[in-house]
C-alpha cells in the first residue's frame, strides 16, 4: 500500500533530527504505525506477546537495537517509557527513538513524564486537506501570522461530499471500503472499545449495553457542552436504575485516555481575560464518522435533516457532524503551527465562537463554521464582537463554510470553504 503524508510528516521531519525521542499518540487506526515507520531502522511491536515478554526481561533491547527504533504500543510495557528517557538523558543525539501509543499510562502506572527528553505529538483521523479532495489555498499558519493574507481559490466540493466525507472517515484503513464493510468496520470500532481495549486497560465493563447506550448519547452531543448528567439521562430514558455518577465517570476518564473521546476544551484570552465565560469542553468523539455511526442516520437522512441531537438548541445533526469534521481537521492544522484550539462561549450564550486557534505568541483566530454556501452579517457578529474585545490579538477571523469560494468579506472576515483550509 502506498503511504499517503500526513500533515505531521512535516512537523516530524522538522523535529526528529534535532530530538532523541518523538512519541506519536492518538486513537488506533489513525495510522501513527504507518507514519512512524517510515522512519525505523528497527520496529518492536508490543501488540506481539513474544516480543513483548523478551522486552519486558531486558530492556536494553530498546538502546541497543539499530535505531531510529520504533516501539509501537508502548504503554503495553509502560517501562519502556522510562529506559527511553534516560537513554535520551544519557545520549541527546537525534533521530534514535519513535514511540507510538494508543492509550496513555494506565491509572496507578508510575512513569515521568518525559519533559525535555520526549516529545509528544498527537495524532488524529485524516485532515480534509489529507484526503485528496483538492489543493488548499487557504493556511492556518499564515492566518496566525497576522496581516489579513489574501484569500482566494475556488473548489467544486459541495454539501452531498462533506457529507459523505463525515460518513468515509478520517481513519486511513476505513475510508476506502466499500460502503457496506465501512460500516461493519465502524461497528467493530466500538464493539472493540467495549468488549476489548477497556476491558484490558483494566476498566471491567458490567453493563456494555449501557455503556453503548452512553457512547450513543455522547456522540449525539457532539458539538455542544452537554452537562454529563444531561448525557446519562439521554443514555438511560426511560429507565429506573441507572449507572453510578462514578461508573460513568470511570468510562469517561479511559475512553479518553484511548483518545476515542476528543473534547475540545473551552478558551479564554491568557492576558485580556473576557468575563463570565463558560468552562465546560465540546463533546467530541475521535472521528465524526463513528458519531454518525452510532446515531445511525446515512446521507440522505442526513441531508433530509434527519438526527437526534441532545441538547442541541439550534442547528442540524448535519451541522453539528460538519461542525466536528471541520473541529478534526483545525487540530490537525494547528499542531503543525504550534497552536492550540478550544471554543469560546459566554455564559448565557450571548456570545459563542466554534473555534480559536491560539498561537505560541498568544495570537488568535477565531472561527465560526457555516453549514451553508454563503456568509451573511448576522453569521459573522460573535466574530466581529471578539475582535472588539480581544483588538490587536485577533490575528484573523473566518466563517467556515461548505461553498465553492474562498474570499474576504467588506468587514475584513474571510470566508473559507473547508476543502480549501490546510495548514
Amino acid at each position: 500500500m502506498v503511504y499517503r503524508r500526513r500533515v505531521v510528516d512535516d512537523l516530524i521531519d522538522e523535529l526528529f533530527e534535532h530530538l532523541g525521542a518523538i512519541a506519536l499518540e492518538g486513537a488506533k487506526g489513525v495510522g501513527k504505525t504507518a507514519t512512524a515507520t517510515q522512519r525505523a531502522a528497527t520496529i518492536l511491536t508490543l501488540t506481539d506477546p513474544r516480543r513483548r515478554e523478551v522486552l519486558e526481561a531486558d530492556l536494553d533491547l530498546v538502546t541497543a537495537a539499530p535505531a531510529p527504533v520504533l516501539v509501537d504500543e508502548w504503554q503495553l510495557v509502560p517501562a519502556i517509557w522510562d529506559r527511553v528517557r534516560h537513554a535520551v538523558d544519557d545520549d541527546g543525539t537525534g533521530g534514535r527513538f519513535l514511540l507510538t501509543g494508543s492509550a496513555g499510562p494506565a491509572p496507578g502506572t508510575r512513569i515521568h513524564s518525559g519533559a525535555g527528553r520526549i516529545v509528544s505529538l498527537p495524532m488524529r483521523p485524516l485532515a480534509v486537506s489529507e484526503r485528496g479532495l483538492g489543493e488548499p489555498t487557504v493556511s492556518l499558519r499564515a492566518l496566525l501570522a497576522g496581516g489579513r493574507p489574501d484569500v482566494d481559490g475556488a473548489t467544486d466540493v459541495d454539501l452531498a461530499t462533506y457529507t459523505e466525507e463525515i460518513l468515509r472517515s478520517g481513519f486511513p484503513g476505513i475510508r476506502d471500503l466499500p460502503q457496506r464493510a465501512r460500516q461493519v468496520q465502524l461497528d467493530s470500532y466500538v464493539t472493540r472499545i467495549v468488549d476489548r481495549e477497556l476491558p484490558e486497560n483494566g476498566v471491567a465493563v458490567r453493563r456494555p449495553r449501557t455503556l453503548r447506550a452512553w457512547l450513543a448519547a455522547y456522540g449525539a452531543a457532539t458539538a455542544t457542552d452537554a452537562s454529563w448528567s444531561t448525557i446519562l439521562d439521554a443514555a438511560t430514558a426511560g429507565e429506573t436504575k441507572k449507572p453510578a455518577r462514578q461508573t460513568v465517570d470511570t468510562y469517561r476518564d479511559h475512553l479518553e485516555r484511548l483518545f476515542v473521546l476528543d473534547p475540545l476544551p473551552a478558551w479564554s484570552p491568557t492576558f485580556a481575560p473576557l468575563r463570565r465565560l463558560t468552562r465546560g469542553p465540546k463533546h467530541h468523539l475521535v472521528d465524526p464518522a463513528i458519531a454518525a455511526r452510532l446515531v445511525g442516520v446515512g446521507a440522505d437522512g442526513l441531508l433530509r435533516g434527519d438526527g437526534t441531537r441532545v441538547a442541541a438548541q439550534t442547528g442540524t445533526w448535519l451541522g453539528a457532524l460538519f461542525e466536528s469534521l471541520v473541529t478534526q481537521s483545525v487540530r490537525v492544522y494547528a499542531t503543525a503551527a504550534d497552536a492550540q484550539v478550544g471554543h469560546l462561549r459566554t455564559k448565557g450564550t450571548d456570545h459563542e465562537v466554534d473555534l480559536v486557534v491560539e498561537g505560541s505568541d498568544r495570537r488568535a483566530v477565531a472561527m465560526e463554521v457555516k453549514l451553508a454556501a454563503t456568509v451573511g452579517d448576522q453569521d459573522v457578529r460573535h466574530l466581529l464582537w471578539l475582535g472588539e474585545q480581544l483588538g490587536d490579538r485577533l490575528a484573523d477571523s473566518v466563517v467556515v463554510t461548505t461553498g465553492p469560494f474562498a474570499y474576504r468579506r467588506p468587514d475584513g472576515i474571510a470566508v473559507v470553504p473547508l476543502a480549501l483550509l490546510g495548514p
